[in-house]
């Protein structure tokens, strides 16, 4: 049977999902070409070794008034609305945690880059009685104009303003504040049927989630396993293999203990690989098995660390086409497609 291969993205304005879906195969296919599974490359791109989605919930981030193409910058720097909102809290919350993880490692800092995180912590968290510090929102895009000389972001700043990147990073905190509700959902439920659309109840899935899209696989995948386990529902949906890349779960403040039901790996998941590289600001705290509860069969998430070249080493592309990544991957779907 012809495996299910699920791309699930995340922060980002609007994006052409078939362009994004042939980015993301070409990136495996040179990790593959890389690990030595040539042979398994022409199956890859011509849609005969899996059938490839991607899952696109980037559009339901756009709202009235918002900058950077879908990407609102936070509340207080808009033209119109409110002076802080909790999204604003909890990105404030969300960065300095990171912030303060990687200056956790300072033998492994240069210089500029130390100096840069440091000025991002004082304007995310300013000394008692500082002057000027303003709200949450004001102290994000502060600390976002600091972050931008980070390697992890510094890219960014090559076309994007910091209002458009605090923007982008506060689509973690609109998905996990569970609001914006359009009288009968909220954002974040909006989103997760996205994914579960593109999952197939019938076979095995492959389920490849980047950066914010890893928490929306992982609390789709435990909804699909409890909405399994209902009378007269169908078998859970099969997920022999789970992958995360650039994953923020492992903020322990502002995001592990916001996910729904629990951070535990979902009944149905048969074997999850995380990846990580040392330059990536959102995968803080990145070895997930050390907080991330196994399921009923033992199955605990594994990271493995990666070396991307550049400034900026965020992007799924770049994880994919690591042989390290592409690899495992390629394996899975050719051993699925063999059953």
């Amino acid at each position: 049977m012809k495996p299910r291969l699920v791309f699930v993205h995340g922060i980002g304005g609007p994006r052409d999902a078939a362009a994004e879906l042939d980015e993301w195969l070409r990136a495996v296919a040179a990790g593959a070409r890389a690990a030595g599974h040539s042979a398994q490359v022409s199956g890859l791109t011509g849609g005969w070794a899996a059938d490839a989605r991607f899952a696109y919930y980037g559009d339901l981030f756009r709202t009235a008034g918002a900058q950077g193409g879908g990407a609102p910058a936070p509340s207080s720097v808009k033209a119109a609305g409110p002076a802080d909102s909790p999204d604003d809290e909890l990105l404030a919350a969300l960065l300095l945690e990171a912030v303060d993880e990687r200056l956790a490692e300072p033998t492994a800092l240069a210089p500029a880059e130390t100096a840069a995180l440091r000025a991002a912590r004082t304007r995310l968290a300013p000394p008692a009685g500082a002057q000027g510090a303003g709200a949450p929102a004001r102290r994000v895009v502060n600390a976002v104009t600091s972050l931008l000389a980070v390697p992890g972001l510094r890219a960014l700043g090559g076309w994007l303003s910091a209002r458009t990147t605090a923007g982008m990073l506060g689509q973690v905190a609109r998905y996990l504040n569970r609001a914006e509700s359009d009288g009968t959902t909220t954002l974040d439920q909006r989103i997760r049927a996205r994914v579960a659309d593109c999952l197939d109840p019938h076979g095995p899935n492959v389920v490849v989630a980047h950066s914010l899209g890893t928490v929306v696989a992982l609390e789709t995948l435990h909804e699909q396993a409890a909405t399994a386990g209902a009378p007269g529902a169908e078998h859970p949906v099969d997920v022999p293999l789970f992958l995360t890349l650039g994953s923020p779960l492992g903020i322990r403040t502002a995001v592990g203990p916001r996910v729904r039901p629990h951070l535990g790996t979902p009944d149905n998941v048969g074997r999850w690989l995380n990846f990580w590289d040392r330059d990536d600001l959102v995968a803080a705290r990145p070895r997930l098995e050390d907080f991330v509860k196994p399921n009923a069969a033992a199955v605990a998430p594994t990271s493995h660390r990666v070396d991307s070249d550049g400034a900026w080493v965020h992007p799924a592309a770049k994880y994919l086409a690591q042989p390290a990544v592409a690899g495992p991957l390629v394996e899975a779907l050719t051993t699925l497609a063999e059953r």
